[in-house]
């Protein structure tokens, strides 16, 4: 990640301008007046009401991340960071943070933005009461164990003593050590700030948000639509230049391609796997297609919790028997490049190979597993099947199968609300799809949010001491090259236990249809809203 503004003895992010472009859209029939058309993108139901939170799969950031502005955003092209709605952010040590706000920055209800409001978020999302996915995400702050103690365990605070509001515009965050990814990481959309009014009915909330970004709420309707108008009031530099959003909900990734084809839909941000049979798609699409470059990772989660489960010699047999090269080439068409570790290649602190032998495809060697191992039942991969994912755990499966000569079966959800459901339930009955795009430019998100004890998106619930100690001390190192070495050492330990098993990564390809003149991917695998034309 480039961070080149900061230095270790008085670390100062300054106000940068967006590098996103700003642009318009337009609208099939809207006349002229292209600055108050609509446009539409691909969406899937998201797995919970809409709150920040809450949130941590794309369906529903796909929705909070235009209607939520927070103090940091990232370039949609290279993630690297500037000021948003932050002022300043100063620390002289990487530990303590003053933070100011810019003034005259209103929610989308009229009232005023202040320092406040990102103080009571935080805190509300740290708290253990709340039940929050994304309450780890703020584990680095002072107090954060007050009121988040762990399982089985009664908080003994509501607020965490690191967070001190000064005035409006100025707080104060301590953090429990020296922290240097912490001016990055608050531009993820769980740092976003909430009104006064979220406090009052946080359910009622969820159903309709009121956010601080250039698009503000609708109406949602399940398994239909997220409908968004521009907000007019919006003084960010990555204002939208369309005038409304519709998120159309599909069960189905072929249907959506077909409507984008035909002008009904605008955005994509994949490619069904019909289209990639003998890259169909570049013809089809022509100068519709989109080339991006996405930091993300695919690995499949072998759950600890699921009886048999628990064996890395099992682990290692269904790594070594999936054939990545052929799948990513017949299946994906070379969309998808065989993934080797468990850090996004663009990503500071990338190293080539780290998975080594384990995901390499051995049938021999994975056979030998099979039988240290001991397993005889059956294998399942578990998933949603819309959005295109089916098809390639099903030729992972099938290659699994005759690697092993034991049964595997793809097990489908109705779709990928129901199936995070599932995986956050902790109700996987065998393996299960984990894809995860970067939340913020850093190795940190790749690790922690994962593979820490109980993290957010600890799927496999994975937990280890050697891994957890890693983690929590490169969470403590203020030099940043030393803290990507620790970093990489844990990255080290996952490799030797393999909770996830890695697979695949995505390139980056999405669709435009012929109404958008201009639109771009943003690495995470979402539309970039400010850069949208219409022709």
């Amino acid at each position: 990640m480039r961070r080149s503004r900061w230095v270790p003895a008085a670390v100062l992010l300054t106000s940068v301008s967006l590098l996103a472009a700003c642009g318009s859209g337009g609208e099939s029939g809207s006349g002229d007046d292209k600055g108050n058309a609509a446009v539409t993108v691909y969406g899937t139901e998201p797995q919970n009401g809409l709150l920040p939170s809450n949130t941590n799969e794309i369906g529903g950031t796909k929705a909070l991340e235009p209607m939520f502005t927070k103090l940091v955003s990232y370039d949609s092209q290279t993630g690297a960071p500037s000021n948003a709605m932050a002022e300043s952010i100063e620390s002289p040590d990487a530990k303590t943070y003053d933070i100011k706000i810019k003034k005259g920055w209103k929610f989308h209800d009229g009232t005023e933005v202040k320092a406040k409001n990102f103080v009571d978020a935080w805190n509300w999302a740290a708290s253990a009461k709340n039940g929050q996915l994304n309450s780890s995400f703020f584990e680095q702050i002072e107090g954060f164990d007050a009121v988040n103690p762990g399982k089985g365990k009664t908080p003994t605070a509501d607020t965490m003593t690191g967070l001190q509001v000064v005035n409006d515009y100025e707080f104060k965050a301590v953090l429990k050590a020296p922290f240097s990814v912490f001016p990055t990481k608050i531009g993820y959309d769980t740092f976003s700030p909430l009104p006064d009014s979220f406090f009052t009915d946080p359910k009622a909330f969820t159903e309709h948000p009121i956010g601080n970004g250039p698009l503000k709420f609708v109406s949602r309707t399940p398994n239909v639509d997220i409908k968004l108008t521009r907000f007019d009031d919006y003084p960010g530099q990555d204002k939208v230049k369309f005038k409304d959003l519709t998120i159309k909900i599909y069960s189905s990734q072929e249907t959506a391609y077909q409507d984008l084809k035909s002008n009904r839909l605008d955005f994509m941000e994949t490619l069904p796997p019909s289209s990639l049979t003998g890259g169909k798609y570049k013809t089809e699409l022509g100068d519709s297609l989109i080339e991006g470059h996405l930091l993300s990772i695919s690995t499949i989660a072998v759950p600890y919790y699921v009886p048999g489960y628990d064996n890395i010699h099992l682990r290692k047999a269904i790594s070594m028997a999936i054939n990545r090269e052929q799948i990513v080439q017949t299946v994906m068409n070379g969309t998808y490049s065989p993934a080797d570790g468990w850090i996004s290649r663009g990503i500071e602190g990338y190293r080539p190979d780290v998975c080594g032998e384990a995901c390499k495809y051995d049938p021999v060697k994975a056979k030998a597993e099979l039988a240290q191992s001991g397993f005889t039942g059956k294998l399942t991969i578990t998933s949603n099947a819309d959005g295109g994912r089916k098809e390639p755990l099903v030729a992972a499966c099938n290659s699994i199968k005759n690697a092993l000569g034991i049964e595997c079966d793809f097990v489908p959800a109705t779709n990928f609300g129901q199936y995070r459901g599932i995986v956050t339930g902790k109700k996987l009955t065998g393996m299960g799809r984990s894809d995860w795009s970067a939340d913020y430019p850093s190795i940190e998100d790749f690790l922690n949010p994962i593979y820490k004890t109980d993290a957010s998106s600890n799927d496999s619930a994975y937990s280890s001491p050697i891994t957890d100690g890693l983690l929590t001390r490169a969470d403590g190192t203020a030099d940043k090259a030393a803290a990507i070495k620790l970093y990489q050492q844990a990255e080290d330990q996952v490799a030797k236990d393999l909770p996830q098993i890695p697979v695949w990564e995505e390139k980056g390809f999405a669709a435009k249809s012929k109404r958008l003149k201009v639109a771009k991917l943003d690495f995470r695998r979402i539309p970039d809203y400010p850069s949208i034309e219409v022709g």
